[in-house]
């Protein structure tokens, strides 16, 4: 789950490289090459990544609420989650609105659209930009566990707990993705279009249609740790769930424009967690061994999340204008990023007060300092 958790923030930056290969994309730096077959793997990726992120949030954050108390919980995602958010902000986002200067006065374009919005209201100003996700898990977090504190007042902690069983255990059964996809379905319908699935929250407000649709993920989550048995049964089921996301995925991608909204926003939200059930489930079935690189990525993850998009648009500034095959220039992306942030991780974050900040403890280097010979 570790790993999944931290695939699902890979293909965030995945995702942010792919944009400015997009036609008319408002991205801070569009490529002189462009592609319509980039649009495929866009709408692939926004089906399912952050659902996915949420529902797994909600896993652990049973698991751990379960184990260390709700006070210790709410500490922990308070640490981890809210103050990161407001310590890297100024690096992660507002860096970007200089770089799209940069991009502008070295390459002689017009600033994109996103950038010359209308930021005279403090709100959009303090934009969460690319970190908005953590803000809404903090909404989550904090409805969870208050919800959870008046249902146990009310009806007793046994109680709570055993309908949190019989919810997991529904979600878990052969139908239980159709009812997992509910929130996700409402919250399109709230927005009132599926293209580019949910829209993320452009200001420090909660936003009705991402808060239905990802706290209703979150809740998933929460509930299918409640039975022993949610992931194995959905471990035994993977093959049928993702069978069934390429097809609802090839349906979304060659048929909903011409749909009306709510069958659109059916297929868009059954899509989204077929893909997260079968993902869940292979995951729970096949990787259930403890493999040290799978888990030196996953420890990486959150900080190469945080700290990708200065880093990406830097270097599709330097890219841009250059005449080479976008496969090629998504290699140099990929790889010189990928360098950086984790070089920076092992060597900055991974044993630092960093690494038990953003991760919880510290773990040894890969890179280990060389001892220096007594005398």
């Amino acid at each position: 789950m570790d790993a999944l958790r931290a695939a699902a923030l890979g293909l965030g930056i995945v995702l942010h490289s792919l944009i400015p290969f997009a036609p008319g994309a408002l991205w801070l730096v569009t490529d002189s090459q462009t592609s319509e077959a980039v649009g495929a793997p866009l709408v692939l990726i926004h089906l399912f990544r952050m659902v996915l992120f949420m529902m797994l949030a909600g896993y652990f954050g049973r698991m751990v609420l379960h184990r260390r108390g709700a006070g210790a919980y709410l500490r922990d995602r308070t640490l981890r989650i809210l103050m990161p958010l407001v310590a890297f902000w100024p690096v992660a986002v507002l860096s970007l609105g200089i770089l799209a200067g940069v991009n502008v006065e070295l390459r002689g374009v017009e600033a994109p659209a996103m950038v010359t919005t209308d930021v005279s209201s403090p709100l959009l100003a303090f934009t969460p930009g690319q970190l908005w996700f953590l803000l809404v898990l903090m909404e989550c977090v904090l409805i969870t566990v208050a919800v959870r504190a008046v249902a146990r007042r009310v009806v007793g902690p046994d109680r709570v707990s055993r309908l949190s069983g019989r919810a997991g255990a529904l979600l878990a059964s052969p139908f239980g993705v159709v009812l997992a996809a509910a929130p996700y379905l409402a919250g399109l319908l709230v927005q009132g279009h599926t293209a580019g699935g949910i829209v993320e929250p452009f200001t420090v407000l909660p936003e009705v249609a991402p808060l239905v649709t990802y706290l209703g993920a979150f809740l998933v989550g929460w509930f299918l740790h409640g039975h022993t048995a949610a992931l194995p049964r959905l471990g035994a089921t993977w093959p049928a769930h993702l069978v069934a996301a390429v097809a609802l995925s090839a349906a979304v991608l060659l048929g909903s424009a011409a749909l009306p909204l709510w069958a659109a926003a059916v297929l868009t939200a059954v899509a989204g967690w077929t893909w997260t059930y079968g993902l869940v489930g292979l995951c729970s079935r096949h990787l259930t061994r403890e493999r040290p690189a799978v888990r030196y990525l996953a420890d990486a993850s959150y900080w190469m999340y945080l700290l990708h998009l200065p880093l990406l648009v830097g270097i599709e500034i330097v890219l841009a204008d250059l005449t080479w095959p976008i496969p090629v220039k998504l290699a140099v992306t990929w790889v010189g990023s990928g360098v950086v942030l984790l070089l920076s991780y092992d060597l900055l974050v991974r044993d630092t007060w960093l690494g038990r900040w953003l991760n919880g403890r510290r773990h040894p280097r890969a890179l280990r300092r060389q001892a220096v010979p007594a005398g």
